[in-house]
């Protein structure tokens, strides 16, 4: 028997801390996040999870945390907003913004 898969809701709600990239298919700039969430998984490991939310197919979680544009960075830890950032953001500024924000809340 597998687990029930979890809810977006139950997956930001965790006390590991998600970084949720709400990006679209059809998105130039979000075609660029790609290689720098590969990157920041790659230096964070186990630190971090990163979910990646097509608002088209998710518009309900787009319209919650009031997506505007995409692509949007929203980092979450039981279930709070740490950090959020519209646009592409270079993987070295990430991957601090991420450390600095999980340290202050451990």
């Amino acid at each position: 028997m597998s687990a029930k898969p979890k809810t977006f809701q139950e997956l930001i709600e965790g006390d590991k801390p998600v970084l949720v990239d709400f990006t679209a298919t059809w998105c130039g700039p979000c075609k660029m996040m790609h290689p720098i969430l590969e990157d920041t998984a790659k230096q964070l490991g186990e630190k971090v999870k990163i979910l990646k939310v097509d608002v088209d197919k998710n518009p309900l979680a787009a319209s919650k945390f009031q997506v505007r544009g995409v692509p949007t960075l929203i980092l979450f830890q039981k279930g709070k907003i740490l950090w959020r950032e519209s646009g592409v953001v270079p993987t070295h500024q990430l991957v601090k913004t991420i450390e600095t924000n999980i340290m202050s809340n451990a």
